[in-house]
């Protein structure tokens, strides 16, 4: 599985996710939040974020959840496990989703004007059985096509233990309690780092656990030939790629391989490739100072006319107004504090410090 999480690991690489973890909850029965990360929750630990992947990991007790619009996806947590709603959309937990909720927005907004960046406590309910939390996001640039996130089932659980493959979880997890009931120096970039590290073993779970009819780019990734097939083109982007070639590399006909790629990621291989270039390009955009010319190079285009032409066709412009429109002229990322940095996380004491 190692060479085929190849291209997993390029998509997240190019997305960049940051974290921060934002909320150490001790509910007690009965109780009912509305949670969502809010522009001014994430404003606090990150200045940018267009989209947000919120996670919650119970550490004690357990809770009903489910999105807002959606009481169908209702799903118990229990201790051990992490919630994960990838798009950031509201969403309901309780100790029972029949209750009036109470927005968190509102529960929270206190800490958010004398103590933002820091990590929130919370006591709330009605004094009954504990359900213990701690409450995280992941923050990205929307205007690159995430596979990943798109892929996802819009509300999901995991069970982070009782992996004997993935011991060190346990002792991660019990690391993660610590550090946000006991803030300390350094608890912040040790909690964002764990943050980003929880989201990926989760969406790694997830891939594993795909009925063998699922569609989509996970399912792609998780698929003997295809995934091998991603890995290559993800390891040589630049490459003049053919279906012939890859065919032949993964084992398997021409036609049997366009059929079971597009059937699966619902383009065929030559689409998908043009388009990851456009996302490696956007990318290289976003964070560095090349010519245009070299960009369209380092990605497999022979002319900066036709990079050019196919740029706009996918982001609706062309790449110098888009690099303009998206404030880059230094060449920084915005989702980072300094142009090496993947994680950006907040102190109180000295603002966004590089993680």
């Amino acid at each position: 599985m190692s060479a085929v999480m190849d291209a997993f690991s390029d998509v997240l690489r190019v997305v960049r996710l940051g974290g921060a973890v934002y909320l150490n909850a001790d509910l007690t029965a009965p109780w009912c939040v509305v949670g969502e990360v809010t522009p001014d929750l994430s404003a606090a630990f990150m200045p940018r974020a267009e989209r947000i992947v919120s996670y919650h990991l119970i550490t004690e007790g357990s809770c009903q959840a489910a999105l807002v619009d959606d009481p169908a996806s209702a799903i118990r947590v229990d201790a051990g496990e992490l919630l994960v709603v990838p798009q950031g959309e509201a969403h309901l937990m309780g100790s029972s989703l029949d209750l009036k909720p109470a927005p968190s927005q509102e529960l929270v907004s206190k800490y958010l004007s004398t103590s933002p960046g820091e990590v929130m406590t919370l006591n709330y309910g009605g004094g009954g059985a504990h359900t213990r939390l701690i409450c995280g996001f992941l923050a990205c640039d929307d205007s690159l096509t995430n596979p990943v996130l798109a892929s996802l089932p819009r509300i999901f659980k995991v069970d982070m233990r009782n992996d004997p493959q993935s011991a060190w979880l346990e002792s991660s997890l019990k690391l993660a309690a610590i550090e946000a009931a006991d803030w300390r120096v350094g608890s912040a970039i040790v909690l964002a780092r764990l943050s980003e590290l929880l989201f990926v073993k989760a969406v790694q779970r997830c891939i594993e656990t795909l009925p063998a009819d699922r569609k989509g780019w996970l399912a792609g990734v998780g698929d003997r030939f295809v995934g091998r097939a991603l890995a290559m083109l993800h390891a040589k982007p630049a490459h003049g790629w053919t279906v012939e070639e890859l065919a032949r590399k993964v084992g398997l006909s021409r036609s049997a391989l366009a059929q079971r790629f597009t059937e699966l990621l619902g383009q065929p291989p030559m689409q998908y490739l043009a388009r990851w270039r456009l996302q490696i390009a956007a990318q290289a955009l976003r964070e560095g100072n090349d010519t245009l010319a070299a960009v369209a190079e380092r990605v497999g285009y022979e002319s900066e006319a036709a990079f050019n032409r196919a740029f706009k066709r996918e982001f609706g412009m062309p790449p110098a107004s888009w690099r303009r429109s998206k404030g880059m002229a230094d060449g920084r990322n915005p989702m980072d504090a300094d142009a090496g940095s993947r994680i950006r996380v907040a102190s109180s004491e000295e603002g966004f410090v590089a993680g």
